[in-house]
């Protein structure tokens, strides 16, 4: 592997360090930023998949995510507290305008029907991978000008702005838990960019070609790196509670969706879908009227062994059953899904 040189070490510093507020670096960030915001705020509330990708091609959060890493690497304390004021000033500016889109466009359902919600709502221990990978190459392509084209890709494999934006738009609609996933998501992507950044940026001899170029380097400890692996092991525990959390419910949903269809086969109705969220069985049938009586599928989930389960029946055209897990009884409420 060749050493750097002192041109790659000026580049790498350019293109990481933001300077003062009013600096054109600067500018350029928070233009960006805020333009990927309502950019990922409008294809989420569209639920336009080719909207959110476009912000994430716009949003510049990985200039001061990696610039962390880098500062971290050279030692450069202050580098790294402007860093990672600039990474927790953007992420709260970009709730904040999610926020205000949630405002004046939430849809009547709360998003609970939105894909693009849906989909950052859920963080797993697979995400970590697959950021963990992503950061490597995004640091990569830092150090290697040759690969640099790279960069656009690794944009739209990294999710920054758009979980940002989701926590917004669902903060406005009451949904706290799944703002609180989607702000796991955010993290996870953040520490796993650190922390390949951190290791690719030692790799490469990054500290010997910044000093040679005359740059800050500070004096590198390893409770540095102990940190920053500390980190991505805590963001990991939520993360694999939620990965066990989705695999129980897709058992659950399995084993719900043929006690569903004997039950709505005894009328006229159809099963639409059946799924299951946080160990609640939600069912959407469709049908003619009269409508299906709730009590009797909670009565054949319960002989079926699935009585530690609750369940939620939307009737399509009709109103939601709520049927708790302890009783035979059912009663109807006016809200989606949880």
């Amino acid at each position: 592997m060749r050493p750097l040189d002192t041109a790659t070490a000026h580049r790498m510093t350019d293109a990481l360090f933001i300077q003062g507020p009013r600096t054109p670096s600067s500018t350029r960030f928070w233009a960006l930023l805020v333009l990927a915001a309502v950019i990922a705020s409008a294809g989420v509330v569209g639920d336009s998949t080719a909207t959110v990708i476009g912000a994430m091609i716009v949003a510049p959060l990985m200039t001061p995510i990696l610039g962390s890493a880098l500062a971290l690497v050279l030692a450069d304390r202050s580098q790294v507290v402007r860093c990672a004021l600039l990474v927790a000033g953007g992420a709260l500016a970009v709730v904040a305008i999610g926020m205000l889109l949630g405002w004046i466009a939430a849809p009547p359902d709360d998003f609970a029907s939105n894909s693009q919600v849906a989909s950052r709502i859920s963080p797993r221990l697979i995400d970590l991978l697959a950021a963990l990978a992503t950061g490597t190459v995004g640091a990569f392509a830092l150090v290697r000008a040759d690969i640099s084209d790279t960069l656009p890709g690794v944009a739209i494999a990294i999710s920054l702005v758009p979980p940002l934006a989701v926590t917004g738009l669902l903060l406005t609609v009451g949904r706290f838990h799944d703002a609180g996933e989607s702000a796991l998501l955010f993290a996870t992507n953040v520490a796993a960019i650190v922390t390949t950044g951190t290791v690719v940026f030692l790799v490469y001899g990054v500290r010997a070609a910044a000093r040679s170029a005359g740059l800050r380097v500070g004096a590198f400890h390893g409770r540095t790196l102990v940190a920053v692996a500390a980190v991505v092991l805590l963001i990991a525990v939520p993360l694999t509670t939620g990965t066990i959390a989705v695999a129980r419910d897709r058992v659950l949903a399995a084993d719900a969706r043929p006690v569903a269809e004997r039950w709505a086969a005894g009328g006229r109705w159809q099963i639409a879908s059946v799924e299951a969220r946080d160990g609640i069985v939600v069912v959407d049938v469709l049908g003619l009227p009269p409508q299906p009586a709730p009590a009797e599928l909670r009565a054949a989930l319960d002989t079926a062994g699935l009585s530690d389960a609750d369940l939620e029946l939307h009737l399509i055209g009709g109103r939601t059953q709520w049927c708790p897990s302890g009783t035979p009884t059912c009663s109807a409420r006016e809200t989606g899904r949880t």
